[in-house]
Order: C-alpha cells, then sequence, then structure tokens
C-alpha cells in the first residue's frame, strides 16, 4: 500500500512539473535585419509588435534582435536566411534579389501611390492572391512599404530634369535603376549600409532613398539638399518591404502561439506599418534636414508630369518580366496593383 502510494504520489509530481514546464516553456525568435537598433524599423515597428506578442503569450514568446546584420551575411541573403533557418524572422526587402520577386516590384514601380499605408495593405492583398509561389519558401507576416522615396544629393540640388546629367545616384534595386538611367543620371546600385561610406567616398553624388533612413545612416550630415515631389502628387517611388519567418519555426509553434502570431501578423499588421512610414518616419526627416540647414526642395507639379510620363515607360518592362515567369497577362496584374492601391487611398481620412 506504502509503495502504491509512493509511486501515485511520483507519477503526480511529475505530471505537474510536466505542465508547469509546459506552461513556462519561452520560444525565442532570432529577428535578424540590417539597420541599427536605433532605426525606425526596430525601435518603432519591430519592437513594439514583438513587445505586443510576448505580453499576449504571457511571457512564452520571446524576441531577440540582431540588427545591423550581426548574424552575418548581407542584407541580399536575409530572404534566404529566414527560408534556410539562419534567422528565424527577417526584415528586408524582396528587391535586393534581383529578378526574383517580380510580382512585389510591383509596388515599387514609379509613381505608383501617394500613401505606403494604403499601399501596404494592397500589398498584402495582391501577394495573398497571386504571390505564393514567390514567397514559397518563407511563411509572411507583413508586407509594407517605406515612406516615399526623395532624391539626396551631396554638391547640387535636383530640380528639373536637366539636373540629372552627370549625377552618380545610388539605387535600391532593377526598377529604380532603370528610372535613373531614364531620368538621365548614372544609377549605382548598393544596398542602404552601404550608402554613407559611398556619400563620403565621391562614390555617389546622391541617392534615392526615403526618409526613413536619413536617422541609421546620418543622411542629413552627408547631403545639402533633397527633393520632394508635389503635394498631392505620387512619391517617386517606394521601396517594397516583407517580414518573413521560417516556415518550420512557424510549423513548430504550439496552435495556441501560433494562433497569436497570426492575430499580430497579415493585413492589419501591414497598415500600421504603412501608417508609421507616413506619419513619424517624414517628420523626423524633414527636422534632421532642417537642423543641418539643408534645403527641401518641393517639385512643382507640371515639372514632375515630365517625371512621371518617363516613368510610365517601364510598366511594359515589368509586364514582360512577370509573364516570362509564368505569370499570366502582365497588363492585367499591373492594373489590379493600381486598382487596389486606389481602393485602400479612398478609404484612409482625407
Amino acid at each position: 500500500m506504502h509503495k502504491l502510494s509512493k509511486a501515485l504520489l511520483t507519477l503526480l509530481a511529475t505530471s505537474v512539473m510536466t505542465w508547469a514546464n509546459a506552461d513556462e516553456a519561452e520560444v525565442t525568435l532570432k529577428v535578424h535585419h540590417f539597420l541599427p537598433a536605433h532605426s525606425v524599423t526596430q525601435a518603432d515597428f519591430l519592437k513594439p509588435w514583438a513587445e505586443k506578442i510576448t505580453a499576449e503569450s504571457n511571457g512564452r514568446i520571446q524576441f531577440q534582435f540582431y540588427p545591423s546584420m550581426q548574424l552575418g551575411g548581407t542584407p541580399p541573403q536575409l530572404i534566404d536566411q529566414a527560408r534556410d533557418g539562419v534567422a528565424d524572422i527577417v526584415w528586408t526587402l524582396p528587391g535586393y534579389t534581383s529578378g526574383r520577386f517580380p510580382l512585389a516590384s510591383a509596388f515599387e514601380m514609379p509613381f505608383m501611390s501617394h500613401s505606403s499605408e494604403a499601399s501596404s495593405q494592397a500589398m498584402w492583398d495582391f501577394l495573398e492572391a497571386h504571390g505564393q509561389k514567390e514567397f514559397a519558401d518563407v511563411h509572411l507576416l507583413a508586407t509594407h512599404l517605406t515612406d516615399g522615396a526623395l532624391l539626396h544629393t551631396a554638391k547640387k540640388p535636383v530640380r528639373s530634369l536637366s539636373d540629372f546629367r552627370g549625377l552618380k545616384l545610388r539605387s535600391a534595386n532593377r526598377i529604380s535603376t532603370k528610372l535613373i538611367s531614364m531620368l538621365g543620371a548614372t544609377p549605382v546600385a548598393m544596398p542602404v549600409p552601404q550608402v554613407p561610406e559611398a556619400l563620403s567616398k565621391g562614390v555617389v553624388d546622391g541617392a534615392v532613398l526615403p526618409w526613413d533612413v536619413v536617422p541609421a545612416l546620418k543622411l542629413q550630415e552627408l547631403v545639402k539638399y533633397h527633393t520632394e515631389m508635389a503635394p498631392g502628387q505620387p512619391a517617386l517611388m517606394h521601396t517594397a518591404l516583407v517580414l518573413a519567418m521560417n516556415p518550420a519555426k512557424y510549423a513548430s509553434l504550439p496552435d495556441d502561439l501560433r494562433k497569436i502570431i497570426d492575430d499580430n501578423s497579415g493585413r492589419e499588421l501591414s497598415r500600421q506599418a504603412g501608417h508609421i512610414w507616413d506619419t513619424n518616419v517624414i517628420e523626423t526627416g524633414h527636422k534632421l534636414a532642417q537642423s543641418r540647414g539643408n534645403e527641401i526642395y518641393v517639385l512643382p507639379a507640371e515639372e514632375q508630369a515630365k517625371w512621371m510620363a518617363i516613368g510610365r515607360k517601364l510598366d511594359n518592362d515589368w509586364i514582360k518580366e512577370v509573364e516570362s515567369k509564368g505569370n499570366d497577362n502582365g497588363a492585367a496584374l499591373l492594373q489590379e496593383v493600381r486598382d487596389l492601391i486606389e481602393s485602400y487611398n479612398a478609404k484612409l481620412p482625407h
């Protein structure tokens, strides 16, 4: 009898310990990206998102951030690091891997959108409908756009098409490379972290970049002129980004923890990201530029119309590329992108 009671007590104690350990179990997700820890990406977007998930999971999901490529590799390798499990979650530009994500690149076409908040939601819907093949190797958590790219130049302002002549400008991807060339400048492709050194050494005279990277790169100290698009007109272009997770890590989570990730991902997270890039990012960039006495030039609408006419010539290039990758009717897909963006623009408070 005594032996039986002891065995029962041991079994009960083991069960209680197993239950307790399961309740307190932690999943620590490694988050890798290419910007510094103080960047808006980590401080304003990823960190609050992670803290919300940690709170909702009662601490069972934790996050470890690795900014500035601390897990090694280069920014173009981030998407494969999510695929291969080097990192559990990455924040990156699909455009860094040229030609691999043509559907996502639709959102980087010139003069496509006024609003990151609208376009980020449109991008989620579009890739959910058409992008499963492109992103089959990762589990998408969010899609979003930066604030609109503008021109940052060191020695002279860009106020008209003629000012592009003789300039070497940093480009982010194939679309911006083509556009810069068509506008009359010489494009120099490079990842964001290389821009400060390239400007300091005169490798480039300026860069096509959104305001969001200005604080992280201290760009306001390296250039003197900033050229924005006309009020009420679409931005020069946007940069498309994804927050992507290793599929095996996602699948390995218990159902309840996976649901917490799901509830904090998708279109709403994409919208939140777009809103951040539409608002405080631009305000911060303006303040930093003004604090250095830099000139912020706003392009007249009639001048921008000339630039936009040139930009629309890239439509056919995009259509041919997506069709060469096995997608039917590229023209209809591009129109669907524009219609989605417009539908979300219409829903924004004006």
